[in-house]
C-alpha cells in the first residue's frame, strides 16, 4: 500500500508478533529499542504501521525513534489526498482526515497544561490549547459538512436526470487495484487513470457506451474497496458509493490472479452490504488479470467458470473474454415484456412523449378527453414511466 503514495521509498517491512499490546508505546521496550537502532542506521525518516495506532502510542514512538509514523488509517487518507480530484472528493477527503486529526490532537500538543485566552481578571484558567484547536476543527467540519451538502445536492440531481435517460446504469464495483479502470477504459476507450497501485480511482467516473448488440448503456468506475476501511472513510465516502446504489447492474471486478482473491470478494461483498445496494440488484462477477494465470491454474479457473453463468474470466489488458462479457450485459437488459393499455388526458404530454421516447407504443389513438395508447414494455421502463 505504501508503495501508492508519491515519493515513497519502502526500505524494509518486517511483522512483529504482539504477546500483549503496550498502551503506551504499542511494542515491547525491547522491540523499540531495536528498531529504533535499526530507524537510526538506516536514516529512516517515515515509518508505517499496518494497523491501528493510538494518539498516545503515536507520540510516544514518534518521540523515542525521531520519525514520522503513520498508521493505516493515517496512510489511506494520504492517499486519499493525493488522488481525489473532483470537488465532492477533496471535501470528503478532508471531512474525513479533520475526524482523525482531531483524536489525534494528544500527539499534536504535549503541553496540555499550557493555557490562552482569558484576561486573569477574575483568576479562572483561561481555555486550554488543546480545546481550542478543537473547536477550531470542530467549526472547519461544519463549514465543510455544508459545501458538501450543497456538493451532494448537485450530485442528486444530476443522478435524477439520469434516471430520466432511458439507458440502464452499469457500475464497476471491486478490491482495489483488482483492474477496474483498466475495464472500464477497455469498454468505454476513455483514458481514464489505470495504474498498478492500489486507490488509482477515487472520483467516480460514467461514460455512455453502445454495446456490440446495440444496446446502449451508462458505465461508471467507482472507489476500490479496501479490508478494514476506517470508519471515518467509510461515511465519508458513502456519496461516491450511491453511484453503486443506482446502478442496474453491478460487475464485482475481481483481481483473480492474486493469491487472497477470495478474501478480497469477500471483503467487497460485506461494504456492498454495509451500504445497502439492494439485494434484488443483477450481479456479474468478472475475473480479471486472466493474463497474469497460466498453465492448470488457467485451466481450473476457465473450468470453474463454465459451471457458473454469472462469472465471466477476462483480461482488461489484452481484450480477451471482453466480448463475452459485453454479450453478457446486453442479455442482462433483454427483459420480459409485458402489454398494458394506458389512459391519458391532454394534459399529460408529457408522459406521452416520455412513451414515444422510449419507442414502446404498439398503437395509440385519441379520444375527446385524451389519448388511449397500448404498450408493450419491461418492469423497469414501467417503474420509470410511474414515476414521472
Amino acid at each position: 500500500m505504501a508503495n501508492a503514495l508519491p515519493g515513497i521509498t519502502v526500505l524494509g517491512a518486517e511483522v512483529v508478533r504482539l504477546q500483549k499490546v503496550q498502551a503506551g508505546t504499542l511494542l515491547g521496550s525491547g522491540k523499540v529499542a531495536e528498531l529504533g537502532k535499526v530507524f537510526k542506521d538506516a536514516e529512516i525518516e517515515l515509518v508505517l504501521v499496518d494497523g491501528v495506532v493510538s494518539p498516545i502510542q503515536q507520540r510516544n514512538l514518534e518521540k523515542e525513534w525521531g520519525v514520522k509514523l503513520l498508521d493505516r488509517t493515517g496512510l489511506i487518507l494520504e492517499i486519499f489526498a493525493d488522488r481525489a480530484r473532483t470537488r465532492e472528493g477533496v471535501l470528503q477527503v478532508e471531512l474525513a482526515a479533520l475526524s482523525y486529526q482531531r483524536s489525534r490532537l494528544v500527539r499534536a500538543w504535549t503541553h496540555l497544561e499550557r493555557q490562552r485566552g482569558g484576561f486573569g481578571f477574575v483568576g479562572g484558567p483561561g481555555e486550554t490549547q488543546i480545546e481550542s484547536d478543537r473547536r477550531a476543527i470542530d467549526d472547519q467540519v461544519v463549514r465543510l459538512k455544508r459545501q458538501l451538502e450543497r456538493v451532494v445536492k448537485t450530485r442528486v440531481l444530476h443522478r435524477a436526470a439520469r434516471a430520466k435517460v432511458p439507458f440502464p446504469i452499469v457500475a464497476l464495483v471491486g478490491y482495489t487495484n483488482a483492474g477496474k479502470s483498466t475495464l472500464f477504459n477497455r469498454i468505454t476507450g476513455a483514458d481514464v487513470l489505470a495504474k498498478d497501485m492500489l486507490f488509482a480511482t477515487l472520483d467516480p467516473t460514467m461514460r455512455g457506451v453502445t454495446l456490440p448488440s446495440g444496446r446502449k448503456i451508462i458505465l461508471s468506475d467507482t472507489v476500490g474497496f479496501i479490508s478494514d476501511l476506517p470508519t471515518q472513510l467509510v461515511a465519508a465516502f458513502r456519496a461516491t458509493l450511491e453511484e453503486v446504489l443506482e446502478a442496474d447492474l453491478v460487475l464485482h471486478v475481481r483481481d483473480i490472479a492474486h493469491p487472497e482473491s477470495a478474501e478480497q470478494a469477500q471483503d467487497v461483498a460485506d461494504i456492498l452490504s454495509a451500504i445497502g445496494l439492494p439485494v434484488q440488484t443483477l450481479q456479474l462477477e468478472v475475473w480479471n488479470k486472466l493474463d497474469l494465470v497460466s498453465g492448470s491454474a488457467r485451466d481450473s479457473l476457465e473450468s470453474q467458470a463454465e459451471n457458473r453463468p454469472m462469472v465471466f474470466p477476462v483480461s482488461a489488458l489484452t481484450g480477451q473474454g471482453i466480448d463475452g462479457l459485453l454479450g453478457a450485459i446486453s442479455h442482462q437488459f433483454d427483459e420480459e415484456r409485458s402489454v398494458r393499455v394506458l389512459t391519458l388526458s391532454f394534459g399529460e404530454g408529457r408522459r406521452r412523449a416520455w412513451l414515444h421516447s422510449e419507442d414502446v407504443i404498439e398503437t395509440e389513438e385519441q379520444g375527446e378527453d385524451g389519448w388511449q395508447i397500448t404498450v408493450c414494455w419491461t418492469a423497469r421502463q414501467e417503474k420509470r414511466y410511474r414515476d414521472l
